[in-house]
């Protein structure tokens, strides 16, 4: 799996060239369009891995309430 500062290094180049490209071409181009797909799934990759994260923090938070708890 992709580390999360990896992943948003990647995020900042690919909204810099989608920047780029819709300011030379508009928003129409297919150009812009594929780099559009590729921010999404860049976006998609990164809720996934936080959604990771915090899902294991909450199982660790839960375990360590219920060694708390007995």
């Amino acid at each position: 799996m992709i580390r999360d500062d990896i992943l948003r290094q990647q995020l900042e180049k690919a909204r810099q060239k989608l920047y780029i490209l819709q300011a030379k071409h508009g928003f129409n181009h297919a150009s812009v369009l594929r780099q559009s797909v590729i921010m999404d799934n860049l976006i998609n990759q990164y809720n996934h891995l936080f959604y990771i994260k915090e899902k294991n923090a909450d199982c660790i938070n839960a375990t360590d309430w219920a060694r708390n708890f007995w």
